[in-house]
């Protein structure tokens, strides 16, 4: 994603979340307890759902955030997995040649540590978000290589056993399914890509590695474009470990596809998440555009469990008043769980409907 100013969208009144069939209380009511004092929980977070089915359910952290007290409380109860929104962007990590600023991407990973958390790392190389020195610099094609695999080497080493899995290579592709012409694959060629892997495979050899990006979600060109260079990459034997879909939605158009096109990638042999999830709708919200996001929150989580490879879904953002879209897309927005005051919308029931499986 792009680092973009952030600006509350529009206020969303809090939605009365109604009590999932199969017996979830929603947030904020009280747990009814079993009979017989069994301690099974009427109540349970997002996390305790999805660990049930083995996948992890994970929000991207905003850190300027994290000094908010109920920003945080969701943050480390609701979510099993945390995604840096900026902090591990090559721009923010090392804005001077050689010079490297760790603190947030530290706190990010010790806030997981504390809070039984895994990290997905995001993101390493990239056309958008790099420093200056980096993205108007004049580089031979050795040096420039030298330059990424550099990084690469630097950032994942520092994580190592820290970091679960890493987008190693984030937006590669045009629509057209065609590669990106980024600084990258002008002077290197598609190789820079096989490079960044088996770099990032050195530096940890026990991490998951990760090609991510968007509008790849159902069958198309663009997803076409991506299917073939995973399928050539393992055929180089390229450390290739699964693909990120992020999924930036709009509300009533998720994918016909998308079932179908992720199962295609899992068949490769490759886990595959759901990787930066929001569903934006024209705002003002109102109960019936919610009803039509929440549903379509479902239908995702829904997806990820048909698919045994389906590792996870990680949401990006949980608050709308976090969120990116607004500054974006003009007129849009209301994308997340929770509703500007950090109270869950609809969405958040049927999202954990989904991932429970019923």
């Amino acid at each position: 994603m792009k680092l973009l100013s952030l600006r509350s969208g529009v206020l969303v009144a809090s939605a009365a979340v109604a009590t999932l069939a199969f017996g979830l209380a929603a947030p904020g009511q009280a747990a009814e307890r079993p009979a017989g004092g069994a301690a099974a929980k009427a109540n349970p977070t997002l996390r305790e759902v999805a660990d049930r089915t083995g996948r992890f359910v994970g929000t991207a952290i905003n850190d300027g955030r994290l000094g908010d007290t109920t920003y945080a409380n969701i943050a480390k109860s609701e979510f099993s997995s945390v995604t840096a929104e900026n902090a591990m962007k090559w721009g923010s990590v090392e804005p001077n040649r050689g010079q490297f600023n760790w603190a947030a991407a530290d706190r990010l990973v010790s806030f997981a540590q504390s809070n039984n958390q895994k990290v997905y790392g995001h993101t390493l190389v990239w056309h958008s978000q790099m420093p200056n020195w980096l993205a108007n610099g004049s580089f031979s094609n050795a040096e420039l290589r030298t330059v990424m695999t550099n990084h690469v080497t630097t950032q994942v080493s520092r994580y190592k056993g820290k970091v679960q899995r890493w987008d190693v290579v984030n937006e590669a592709f045009n629509e057209d399914g065609t590669l990106r012409q980024s600084k990258f694959q002008q002077q290197l060629g598609e190789s820079y890509i096989a490079d960044a892997f088996r770099a990032a495979r050195a530096a940890d050899p026990d991490a998951k590695l990760y090609l991510n990006d968007y509008n790849t979600e159902g069958t198309g060109a663009k997803s076409n474009g991506l299917y073939n260079l995973v399928q050539r990459l393992k055929s180089q034997g390229v450390p290739i470990d699964g693909v990120g879909f992020q999924s930036h939605l709009i509300v009533n158009q998720v994918p016909s596809t998308m079932k179908a096109n992720l199962q295609r990638f899992a068949d490769l042999g490759l886990e595959i998440v759901v990787s930066e999830l929001d569903i934006r709708m024209a705002t003002p919200a109102d109960s019936t555009k919610l009803q039509q996001q929440a549903a379509n929150y479902k239908t995702v989580a829904q997806t990820c469990l048909a698919i045994s490879r389906c590792a996870g879904i990680t949401v990006w953002g949980f608050g709308d008043r976090d969120s990116w879209v607004p500054g974006t897309f003009p007129g849009q927005g209301a994308a997340n769980l929770y509703d500007d005051n950090y109270q869950p919308k609809p969405a958040y029931t049927a999202f954990r409907d989904g991932l429970a499986g019923s």
